[in-house]
């Protein structure tokens, strides 16, 4: 009977793990798909809607939209309806803010910063020409590296809308700009600055990330350390300084983004801030009217490995809600990274480490190989992207690196030139929580799949993870099947102007996948035929 049991529990989990429990909607932010970084405020990178439909095929100008927007336009966020019935999209790079319609695309309004350099449309054209021209070697390499100079100075990556349509940025020097429509019941009115919120002097570092609580304050995260909430009509703050960030001001590193804190939090509805820093996984508790790092409260801190010493390069995210096992999971630090996941809330009693040494905090460790067992160093600056109890990582790696490379031009590799086939990583693996033996272990492995350099996305709908791939070095869509990892299908879509460098894959209310590029967004509008009914 036992054999049984476990026979039947091993083969629903999958099925369970694909139609678990969604994160509860944030009722404060926009009313979308993506009204933040990763989508909401778990930090899933998964949509509910179906996505497009095989079968593979090369698609042609007419099936993709592409605007220039500037560089650094990693992200758009969709807003909610205005009161006109319409939808736009908002993002921002490090020239401008863009306002784009949900429909044909089209720009609707640029905002441009002060004070910058404004890169135009025929930079960009010039730069996409010289990458098809030629992605490999010397001359290729400085050309990348002269390319995401322009990016050194960012911090404005993680950005969030409201449901009042109010478009909020961190910048460098702990300021909150708020943005929004001139008539906030117009979607085409222009974009107008609203309010702008200077943290105090005592609070230091660069905006990192940006969030919302489930009350409607807004999370504010920094580089050495500091966590706020701040309210919405930026009136007010409450602060707390996480624990062991003391000296974190001292630790910032260059390039920018090697700091004590790297990512934007994951928050949940029961007020849960999940921060990862440079040695520590964090829980600080919001209660409404303050912040906690107290036990008592329900936070709590804890080292995890971290040999190679810049920490995580993953965003927390929320796995299991309601009922379920509730985690919170990141890749760790070593120079061959693991998932690891994290109970949330309470230890449940009685839980035992699965690893000697480890504490009973962390619910789960597993090494990413991508199926090859003499792997011994992979690490990524990519979030582990979650749906049910699945959680899955790319490999970020470059194949090879030319022996002139510096180490610190290994985001050029994967960023500007990844999809050359000498430097294009390959490995997609997924890693699936068994509520039943409450293990993390690995599901499957795709090793043909390249994912150069982005965050993928899942679709519940479609049972599929989608992303930006390359082969024969040309970017490509791919479709996988979220259950065995297999291919769904791909669409080829063509040259460096599909560059996905860094961003993440995003799948709009309608369906259609959209993403930044070094130069400007590409949206696929082409979603394959028409189911019949």
């Amino acid at each position: 009977m036992t054999r049984i049991l476990i026979t039947i529990c091993c083969l629903i989990t999958p099925i369970l793990a694909s139609s678990a429990n969604l994160p509860p909607r944030n009722p404060f932010l926009a009313d979308s798909n993506t009204a933040m970084s990763h989508n909401e405020a778990a930090q899933q990178d998964m949509v509910p809607q179906s996505g497009p439909r095989g079968p593979s095929r090369r698609l042609s100008e007419s099936d993709i939209d592409y605007v220039h927007t500037g560089p650094g336009h990693f992200g758009n966020l969709m807003s909610g309806t205005y009161a006109d019935g319409n939808r736009v999209y908002w993002g921002n790079g490090i020239d401008r803010i863009v306002k784009l319609d949900f429909d044909n695309y089209e720009v609707i309004d640029e905002y441009f910063f002060p004070d910058v350099t404004v890169y135009t449309a025929e930079q960009a054209d010039e730069s996409i020409a010289g990458f098809d021209a030629s992605n490999s070697g010397l001359v290729a390499m400085l050309g990348g590296i002269s390319e995401m100079m322009k990016l050194k100075d960012l911090a404005n990556l993680y950005t969030v809308l409201d449901k009042d349509h109010n478009y909020y940025i961190g910048d460098r020097n702990g300021r909150i700009h708020v943005y929004g429509d001139e008539d906030s019941s117009n979607s085409r009115s222009r974009i107008v600055k609203k309010n702008e919120y200077q943290l105090p002097d005592d609070i230091t570092g660069p905006v990192m990330g940006l969030s919302m609580t489930f009350d409607g304050w807004l999370v504010v995260v920094t580089e050495h350390g500091y966590v706020a909430v701040v309210s919405r009509d930026l009136t007010q703050h409450k602060v707390i300084r996480i624990l062991h960030s003391e000296g974190a001001e001292n630790k910032s590193t260059k390039p920018t983004g090697y700091g004590w804190i790297r990512n934007a939090p994951a928050v949940d509805k029961d007020g849960g801030i999940y921060v990862v820093s440079q040695d520590h996984m964090h829980k600080i508790v919001w209660s409404g009217s303050r912040l906690s790092t107290s036990e008592e409260d329900g936070a709590w801190t804890l080292r995890y490995p971290n040999a190679w010493g810049h920490g995580s390069g993953a965003t927390p995210a929320l796995m299991g809600f309601g009922e379920e096992d509730r985690l919170v999971v990141i890749t760790d630090g070593q120079h061959q990274m693991s998932v690891m996941a994290f109970w949330r809330d309470a230890i449940p009693g009685g839980w035992l480490p699965d690893r000697e040494g480890f504490d009973s905090r962390i619910a789960g460790s597993a090494l990413v190989t991508m199926g090859d067992p003499n792997l011994t160093a992979i690490q990524s600056e990519q979030s582990v992207v979650i749906t049910g109890y699945n959680a899955i990582v790319v490999n970020n790696e470059p194949r090879n690196m030319p022996w002139y490379a510096p180490a610190r031009a290994r985001g050029v590799f994967i960023g500007l030139l990844g999809s050359n086939p000498e430097y294009q990583p390959y490995g997609i693996e997924n890693f699936r929580w068994d509520p039943y033996s409450r293990t993390l272990s690995s599901a499957w492995v795709n090793a043909d799949i390249s994912s150069p350099s982005c965050v993928p996305i899942i679709s519940a709908a479609s049972n599929a993870v989608y992303l930006i791939g390359a082969r024969d070095n040309e970017f490509t869509l791919e479709a996988l099947d979220l259950t065995t990892g297999r291919e769904k299908f791909h669409y080829i879509l063509g040259g460096q102007r599909y560059n996905v460098m860094f961003a993440g894959t995003l799948i709009d209310e309608a369906g259609r996948i959209h993403y930044g590029t070094p130069w400007g967004r590409v949206r696929i509008r082409y979603q394959g035929p028409q189911e019949t009914p």
